[in-house]
C-alpha cells in the first residue's frame, strides 16, 4: 500500500526546519497607499460587501500547501542558481490606478493605527480590546478624534478581518492577573472569581468589543537553548505552565499582513466604484450603515440579512435537503466549505420484498400491520428468518435501520405461539438499546391475542432485588447484557434451570461491539451459556446475531459462540431514501489566507447545527470526547443567541457517558417524542438506540475510524426520507487528509474483528467461573474451552475422586465477581451543584476522569454550561460546583511516569547479551496547574495547582537499554529519550501482528518535547528503558503484554528491520510512529531506533556509526539530557523454566504454572496475580 501523508497527527514531527522567508524578500510597508504595493494575502470578497457569485463544490479552493506530516529533503542549490519556486502570497494584490481620495487616506491611517494598537494588546490578555479601550491610544497616533463610524467603515471594507459588535461586559471581566506578575503561574488558591453571573441578575451592561479576527498571534515559548521566543512545539496541555511569549519580528510581520490587505481591499472597492460610476465615499458611508454596531436595547426588530433567510419558526414539514443545502450556501459565512469532491449523492433505494417458507398466525400478521404498517418483508428479513426456521444459527449484517429487529422478534413470537413455555433471551450490549427493544415488543404483543399479558422484562443491573426472582420464574423473554449472564444469571444455574431448559433463541445485537478483549470474555461466557444448556438437557438453542457491516460477519459469529452451522445474510432489502454526504472542511480563520491558520470547527459544526435545525431538519452531532460535545452545545447555545432565537436553545441538550441514567432516558425519551429537534452526543448514541426519525448527521472531526464514521453517518434517514451526512474537518492532519482525498471514506474496506480464544488470563478466569457452575469434565469440556483445558485443569484446579474438576478455592467464594469483562472503574466522584444552595447532583464521573477533569479554580462544563470548581475533595469523592458566565475553558497540565515495581519473569534475548523483563507496573500521573483558554485557543492564565498524584498498577514488560547503544547515540549526540521512545512505537505497532488485541491495549510511556527539550537541569531522570503496559485489566493486566513478552526476540527483529527498511528520512507511520502517540510523536529519532534495536538484538558491530546522522539533529535537537542509564529492578525469588527465569513464591501463583504447563516455551503464558485480583481481565 502506497504511503499516505498527513494522514494523521502521528505523522507530523513537528520539530523540523521549516522553510524561512530571506529577509530580503520581505515586503516592505507602502510609501504610499495608492502606489508599488507589495502583493497582500487577501480575498477580493472582503473588499466588496455585494453578495458573492456562488462556486460549486468541484471548485478550487484555497488550501495549505503543506498541513503536516514530513518534508521532502531538498538538494542544496548552486550559488546563484536561481530557485524554481517563489513562495506567492495566498491570493493577487489588488492594484488601483484611482487616485485615494482624502478620506480613505485617513481611514488606512486610522486602520493602521488600530491594527498596531490592538496587536501590542494580544500579548497583554488581561486587557479586554473595547473601543474604549483603543480610543486614546489610537488617537494618540492619528492625532484626531476616533469615531464609531470610522471604524465601521473600515469593517465594511473588511468585513470578515474585523469583529465589531457589542457584547456582554460580565463575559470580558475574566479578572487575570498581568502577564509580567505571572510567568512562572499562580496557585489555585491566589486565584480570584468574580461571583457567579445569573441569567435572571440585574439587566447586563453591553461595551462596544474590537477584534482582528483574521488570524491571531501563534503561541510562541521560550527557546530551550537561546532563550528567545519561538515556536511552540507540543500541545497545549503538555506546555510549560507559564504565559507565552511572542516576538518583535511575529508581530511586525502580522502587522504589516493586515495593513497590506486593507490597501488591497481599498483598491478594490475603488476600481469597483470607477467601473459602476460612483462617488466611492458616498458609497462607503451608505454601505456602512449595515454595520454599524447596535446596543442589544435599541436594536431594531426587523431581522438582519442572516435571519431573513430562516423560517420565523421551525418549520412541522422541512424542504428537501438539496434545497436547505443550497440556501445555506447563499449566507453571508459560506466560503465554499464543501471540498472539491466533497459532495457526494447516493440514490433512493427501492425495497426488495421476500417471502417466507411457512405461514404465520393471523395475530402476527395483525401486530405487524398494527405497530409498524408491514405488510411484506424484506428480502434479508425473509432470508434470515427462513434459515432460521430452518434450523441455522443467523448472523444479520446490513445497513443501520433496515428492519433487523424484526429477524429475531419474529421467529420468537411465532415459537411462544407454538409453546407458551418457551423462553428467549435478548442481549444488548447498553441498557438503553435494551429499553428500546423491550417498548417495541410490548407494542407488539397488544396486538397479539393470547400473548399480551406474558412477562417481557428488563433484568439488568437496575432491577429491584425484590423483583429478580418473579422475573426469572415468570418472564418469557428478558432483556439483559453480558454482564448479567457472566455475574448473576450462569453463576446461579439452579435458580435459573427452568428458564435455560426451555430457552429457544438467544438474541445478541450489536455484535461488532464484541471485539478484542471484550469479545474474548463474551465468547467464552456464550461458551458457558451452551455448556449449561446442553448439561440440563437443552441442545437446541438457536443463536441470532445483528451487525454492523464488517469484513468477517460469519467468521466473527462463529468465533465468539463456538458454533459451526452459520447462515449469513448480507444482502439489504430495505429501501433508503436520497443520502447526500458533504466533506465540510473549516475554513481559515480569513477564508482568503491559508497562513491565517484554520478558524473554530467547533464553532463551524455549530453554525451548520443551527441553520439545519432552523429549517426543520432533527440533527444528531458526534463529537469525540465528552469535553468536545460539551463545548459544542456551548457554541450552538451561542449562535442561536446570535441568531436572535433563544427559544430554540432548550430543544438542544447533550449525551454522553457521566450523565446519570435518569437524565439519558429522558433525553432519549423527548427526542424520541420530538420535543427536541437536536442532540450533541460522543459515541455512546453511535449504537441503534431508538431516539426517533433523524434527518442529519454532522461528524465533528473524523471519528479515529473509518467504521466509526459510516456507524455514526448511518443514523440518518432512518425513515425512508432523504437524509444529510456531513464530515466537518478539523485542523489536525488526519481530518486534513480526508478532507483532501474525500474518496477514501467511501473505498476503503470494513475493517476485520478479532477475537483471542487462547489469552490464558481469559481464559482460565472463566474456565474457573464454570467450574464453579458445574464441575469440569476435560474430555467432553475440551469442546467448549480448547485443547489447553486439560493442561489448565490439571495445573491450577481441585479434581475429586470421581475425575472431575472444581473451583480452585482462591476464587471463591464467587469467581465470576473476581473476572472483570469490562474496562469499567467502580470508584466515581459526584460533582455537586452548590449554586444558590442547591445541593443537587449534576453527574458521576469515573475516578481515572475526575482527576484530570477536577481542580479547584477550573471550569467543569455539563449541558453546555460553566461551572466554575469551588471545592475537590478526593477523600469525600466529591466536587462541589458553581454556575458562571465565562467565556473560556481550562487545560489542565500533567505528567505521567511509568515504571516496573518487581521482576516476576526474565527472558535472554537469543544472540544477545540483553534481557527482556516483565512485572507489575507502577503509573502515576501527577495534575500540576492548568492554562485559562479562550473559544480561540488563546491562553488567558496560567494557575498551578497541588493535586497529589494518582497512582495505578499494572502488568507488563520492559527491555534496558544496553550501555554499548547509550555509548554510540552519545557519541553521535542523539537524543537518547528521542531514540528510547521511536523504538517503544516500532515495536508496539508491531505487537497486532503476534497478539489479538486492539490499539490501546497495550501502551508505553511517550516523551514529552517540553521536558525533553529542556535548557535546564531537571530534577525528573528518566531510566533508559523500554517499557510496555497492560491498558485494561487493573492490576492483573489483561494478559496481552504477557504474550508479547513471548516474542520478545521476534518483535525485536522485526521493528529492527522495518525501521531499516523504510525509506523516511525522520520516521513516519510505516516505521517509528503511532498516530495513537499521545505526545503527537514530536520527540522521535529514527536513527536512535535503529541503534537501541540492534543494539538489543546483539548486533551492535553491525552499526555503522559514521553514516549516522549527527547531533544536535535538526529534526530533533540534543539538549540537557533527562535519560539515566537504566539500573535493574529488584527481583522476587525464583527459578529457571525453559531458559526463562521466573518468580516462586511460598503461594503457588499463576505466572510460574502457566510457563512450566507448556511443552515449549514460545507459547502462552499466564500471569501473576496478587491476593484477590484473581483474573481480572
Amino acid at each position: 500500500m502506497p504511503r499516505l501523508k498527513a494522514a494523521s497527527v502521528s505523522d507530523q514531527i513537528v520539530r523540523k526546519r521549516k522553510r524561512k522567508t530571506r529577509d530580503d524578500e520581505e515586503p516592505a510597508l507602502p510609501q504610499t497607499p495608492e502606489r508599488d504595493a507589495p502583493p497582500a494575502e487577501e480575498d477580493e470578497g472582503d473588499a466588496n460587501p455585494t453578495p458573492t457569485t456562488l462556486t460549486t463544490t468541484t471548485t478550487k479552493v484555497p488550501t495549505k500547501t503543506h498541513d503536516g506530516g514530513n518534508k521532502p529533503r531538498r538538494t542544496p542549490k548552486a550559488k546563484g542558481e536561481k530557485p524554481a519556486l517563489v513562495r506567492r502570497g495566498s491570493s493577487n494584490f489588488v492594484e488601483s490606478s484611482v487616485p485615494w481620495p482624502e478620506h480613505f487616506t485617513k481611514l488606512s491611517q486610522t486602520h493602521r493605527a488600530l491594527n498596531l494598537v490592538y496587536t501590542f494588546c494580544c500579548t497583554r490578555k488581561q486587557l479586554a480590546t473595547t473601543f474604549e479601550n483603543l480610543k486614546s491610544t489610537v488617537e494618540g497616533h492619528t492625532k484626531r478624534e476616533l469615531l464609531v463610524e470610522e471604524v465601521t467603515q473600515i469593517k465594511t471594507l473588511i468585513p470578515r478581518a474585523i469583529q465589531f459588535a457589542y457584547v456582554d461586559e460580565a463575559m470580558l471581566q475574566i479578572n487575570l492577573a498581568g502577564s509580567e506578575d505571572n510567568m512562572n503561574g499562580r496557585r489555585a488558591r491566589e486565584f480570584a472569581m468574580l461571583d457567579p453571573v445569573q441569567p435572571d441578575s440585574a439587566e447586563p451592561k453591553e461595551v462596544l468589543l474590537f477584534e482582528f479576527i483574521d488570524g491571531d498571534l501563534k503561541r510562541q515559548v521560550q527557546h530551550a537553548k537561546t532563550g528567545e521566543p519561538t515556536k511552540a512545539v507540543q500541545r497545549l496541555r503538555n506546555e510549560d505552565l507559564k504565559m507565552p511569549v511572542f516576538s518583535q519580528k511575529q508581530m511586525m510581520k502580522l502587522i504589516e499582513k493586515r495593513n497590506n490587505k486593507f490597501t488591497s481591499s481599498v483598491n478594490a472597492f475603488l476600481n469597483q466604484c470607477v467601473e459602476e460610476d460612483e462617488d466611492p465615499v458616498a458609497k462607503i458611508l451608505e454601505i456602512s450603515q449595515a454595520f454599524l454596531p447596535t446596543p442589544a436595547e435599541s436594536r431594531p426588530t426587523s431581522p438582519g440579512p442572516e435571519r431573513s433567510r430562516l423560517p420565523l419558526s421551525i418549520p412541522m414539514e422541512r424542504k428537501a435537503i438539496p434545497e436547505i443545502i443550497d440556501e445555506i450556501k447563499t449566507l453571508e459565512w459560506y466560503t465554499s466549505q464543501i471540498v472539491p469532491d466533497g459532495h457526494r449523492v447516493f440514490d433512493p433505494q427501492p425495497p426488495i420484498y421476500g417471502e417466507l417458507n411457512f405461514q404465520l398466525s393471523q395475530n402476527m400478521v395483525n401486530a405487524l400491520y398494527n405497530t409498524r404498517n408491514i405488510t411484506q418483508l424484506y428480502s434479508h428479513q425473509a432470508e434470515a428468518i427462513n434459515n432460521l426456521h430452518d434450523g441455522h444459527n443467523v448472523i444479520v449484517a446490513t445497513s443501520t435501520s433496515s428492519g433487523k429487529s424484526l429477524i429475531y422478534q419474529i421467529p420468537v413470537l411465532h415459537q411462544l405461539e407454538q409453546d407458551f413455555n418457551t423462553r428467549a433471551m435478548y442481549i444488548f450490549p447498553t441498557k438503553a438499546l435494551a429499553q428500546d427493544q423491550k417498548r417495541s415488543l410490548k407494542e407488539m404483543l397488544r396486538f397479539m391475542e393470547g400473548l399480551q399479558d406474558i412477562m417481557v422484562e428488563t433484568f439488568d443491573g437496575d432491577t429491584p432485588m425484590a423483583e429478580r426472582n418473579y422475573i426469572r420464574d415468570e418472564a418469557r423473554i428478558i432483556f439483559t447484557n453480558p454482564d448479567m449472564l457472566h455475574i448473576t444469571i450462569l453463576p446461579q444455574e439452579e435458580a435459573w434451570r427452568s428458564f435455560l431448559q426451555n430457552l429457544r433463541y438467544v438474541v445478541v445485537d450489536e455484535l461488532h461491539v464484541y471485539n478484542g478483549l471484550f469479545g474474548s470474555h463474551v465468547a467464552f461466557i456464550m461458551r458457558r451459556l451452551r455448556r449449561i444448556c446442553a448439561a440440563v438437557g437443552n441442545r437446541h438453542v438457536k443463536f441470532i446475531s445483528c451487525s454492523a457491516t464488517v469484513a468477517n460477519p460469519e467468521e466473527h459469529m462463529k468465533t465468539i459462540f463456538g458454533v459451526e452451522e452459520v447462515k449469513l445474510t448480507d444482502f439489504d432489502g430495505s429501501p433508503s431514501g436520497r443520502k447526500e454526504f458533504l466533506c465540510w472542511n473549516t475554513p481559515f480563520k480569513d477564508p482568503g489566507d491559508p497562513t491565517s491558520g484554520r478558524g473554530d470547527s467547533m464553532g463551524e459544526s455549530a453554525k451548520l447545527f443551527c441553520q439545519l435545525i432552523l429549517r426543520g431538519v432533527r440533527v444528531i452531532a458526534f463529537c469525540r470526547v465528552r469535553k468536545q460535545c460539551e463545548a459544542l452545545l456551548g457554541a450552538i447555545k451561542t449562535e442561536l443567541t446570535n441568531l436572535e432565537r433563544p427559544e430554540v436553545i432548550a430543544r438542544v441538550m447533550s449525551y454522553r457517558g457521566g450523565y446519570t441514567p435518569q437524565d439519558r432516558r429522558q433525553i432519549e425519551r423527548e427526542m424520541f417524542d420530538g420535543k427536541l429537534i437536536g442532540i450533541v452526543a460522543t459515541s455512546a448514541l453511535e449504537l441503534g438506540v431508538d431516539i426517533g426519525s433523524l434527518d442529519a448527521v454532522i461528524t465533528c472531526g473524523f471519528p479515529y475510524t473509518i467504521a466509526n464514521l459510516r456507524q455514526q453517518s448511518g443514523r440518518a434517514g432512518r425513515r425512508n426520507k432523504d437524509s444529510l451526512s456531513v464530515l466537518v474537518g478539523d485542523c489536525f492532519p488526519t481530518d486534513q487528509y480526508y478532507m483532501s482525498n474525500p474518496d477514501e471514506i467511501f473505498t476503503k474496506p470494513n475493517c476485520e474483528l478479532q477475537v483471542d480464544l487462547e489469552n490464558i488470563l481469559v481464559l482460565e478466569g472463566h474456565i474457573q467461573c464454570a467450574a464453579y457452575e458445574m464441575p469440569i469434565n476435560p474430555p467432553s469440556d475440551v469442546t467448549y474451552f480448547g485443547p489447553l483445558l486439560p493442561k489448565i485443569a490439571r495445573e491450577r484446579m481441585r479434581k475429586d475422586t470421581s475425575g472431575f474438576y472444581h473451583c480452585n478455592t482462591r476464587f471463591l467464594p464467587q469467581p465470576s465477581r473476581y473476572v472483570a469483562i469490562r474496562d469499567t472503574e467502580d470508584t466515581h466522584f459526584a460533582i455537586i451543584d452548590i449554586t444558590h444552595g442547591k445541593n443537587t447532583v449534576l453527574e458521576e464521573l469515573e475516578a481515572s476522569r475526575a482527576f484530570f477533569t477536577i481542580y479547584e479554580g477550573g471550569i467543569f462544563l455539563h449541558q453546555g454550561n460553566t461551572y466554575l470548581i469551588k471545592e475537590f475533595s478526593q477523600e469525600r469523592m466529591i466536587a462541589k460546583v458553581e454556575f458562571v458566565k465565562v467565556d473560556w475553558t481550562t487545560q489542565q497540565r500533567d505528567f505521567t511516569d511509568i515504571d516496573p515495581v518487581e521482576t516476576e519473569a526474565i527472558r535472554r534475548i537469543s544472540g544477545s547479551h540483553s534481557k527482556a523483563y516483565y512485572g507489575p507496573i507502577r503509573i502515576q500521573q501527577v495534575v500540576f496547574g492548568f492554562f485559562k483558554v479562550d473559544k480561540r485557543r488563546r491562553i488567558l492564565d496560567a494557575v498551578q495547582v497541588d493535586n497529589p498524584p494518582i497512582i495505578l498498577h499494572s502488568k507488563g514488560m520492559w527491555l534496558d537499554v544496553p550501555k554499548s547503544a547509550l555509548d554510540i547515540l552519545k557519541e553521535r549526540r542523539l537524543n537518547i529519550a528521542a531514540a528510547i521512545h521511536a523504538a517503544e512505537h516500532a515495536v508496539l505497532s508491531l505487537m497486532p501482528n503476534f497478539v489479538i488485541s486492539m490499539p490501546g491495549d497495550v501502551r508505553t510511556e511517550c516523551k514529552v518535547a517540553l521536558k525533553e527539550f529542556a535548557k535546564k537541569e531537571t530534577q525528573r531522570k528518566r531510566p533508559a528503558r523500554l517499557t510496555f503496559y497492560d491498558a485494561k485489566g487493573g492490576a492483573s493486566g489483561s494478559g496481552i503484554s504477557t504474550k508479547a513478552f513471548e516474542f520478545i526476540d521476534t518483535l525485536l527483529r522485526q521493528a529492527c528491520e522495518r525501521v531499516q527498511a523504510c525509506h523516511c528520512l525522520e520516521g513516519c507511520l510505516e516505521c517509528c510512529c503511532d498516530e495513537r502517540c499521545k505526545e503527537a510523536n514530536q520527540v522521535m529519532s529514527k536513527a536512535g531506533a535503529l541503534v537501541i534495536t540492534m543494539c538489543l538484538l546483539g548486533r551492535e558491530k553491525e552499526i555503522d556509526v559514521e553514516s549516522l546522522p549527527w547531533g544536535d539533529e535538526e529534526m530533533v535537537p540534543a539538549g540537557i539530557e533527562t535519560v539515566v542509564p537504566a539500573e535493574e529492578v529488584r527481583m522476587a525469588k525464583g527459578s529457571l523454566v525453559d531458559g526463562v527465569w521466573i518468580k516462586k513464591e511460598e503461594e503457588e501463583d499463576e505466572f510460574s504454572r502457566s510457563i512450566q504447563m507448556f511443552d515449549k516455551p514460545q507459547r502462552d503464558m499466564g500471569v501473576y496475580v496478587r491476593g484477590r485480583q484473581v483474573g481480572k481481565g
